[in-house]
């Protein structure tokens, strides 16, 4: 069972961060091209999403996707999806997985997007305009001059963001406590489970400590490539 919730907190944390990095970059590249007022009213949105407490916006996806009373069910009703009349989500693994995933996105891109959109104001424009003479669209222009500029902090959020999905507890454990089925049991809540339920602490101990060697290897593995890169220039 243990190398099961290994691999299940591997392909959850990739599926998250892989989200993260990709929306995070689409809206720092949105929040570049807009007006003034736009961009601030943008970014006081991500400030006020990243503001709210963990279990405020658990509680508030728990209640959006509540089968009877819930905004998506009844939307998608409207729509004439008839079939999600009384619909549970949290009763299919599935579904409550894919629910988790999108919440913590949630909470996880406003961070990620304002600290690129930030080191994103520090790349001359003066490259970008010389990029536009030459012909070179929006896409080359970010993929051969602004991510290698800035390859150093896409690195560093990347890691932060491994870090924040990999031991994220709260979360699972207030919408499914890593059901149904084991469905969203991962390391963190494993430890959590074995050390309460059990009242085998040291397991519980070993589990976490196994979580952070797992964390200690990834960030070894970033700061020898940023050595690596730093050595070249």
């Amino acid at each position: 069972m243990f190398w099961g919730v290994v691999l299940r907190t591997f392909v959850f944390t990739a599926i998250n961060v892989s989200l993260i990095m990709v929306l995070a970059t689409l809206i720092a590249l949105l929040i570049g091209a807009l007006g003034k007022k736009m961009r601030l009213a943008v970014m006081g949105g991500l400030v006020v999403a990243w503001a709210i407490p963990v279990i405020a916006a658990t509680t508030v996806f728990q209640w959006l996707f509540q089968s009877q009373l819930g905004v998506v069910n009844w939307v998608l009703v409207a729509l004439g999806f008839e079939q999600f009349d009384g619909y549970a989500w949290f009763a299919n693994g599935t579904s409550t997985f894919a629910i988790i995933v999108v919440l913590i996105v949630w909470q996880s891109v406003p961070f990620a997007a304002l600290t690129l959109y930030a080191a994103m104001t520090t790349v001359p424009k003066e490259l970008h305009e010389s990029a536009q003479i030459d012909g070179a669209g929006a896409t080359k222009t970010f993929w051969l001059i602004t991510f290698p500029i800035l390859r150093p902090m896409f690195g560093l959020i990347f890691c932060l963001e491994i870090i924040w999905v990999f031991k994220c507890f709260v979360q699972i454990w207030a919408i499914s406590q890593g059901g149904p089925g084991n469905a969203t049991l991962t390391l963190p809540v494993y430890a959590y489970q074995v050390a309460q339920s059990l009242n085998r602490y040291d397991l519980g101990a070993a589990i976490s400590m196994v979580t952070v060697v797992i964390l200690g290897v990834a960030l070894l593995a970033y700061f020898r490539q940023m050595f690596k890169e730093e050595g070249e220039l």
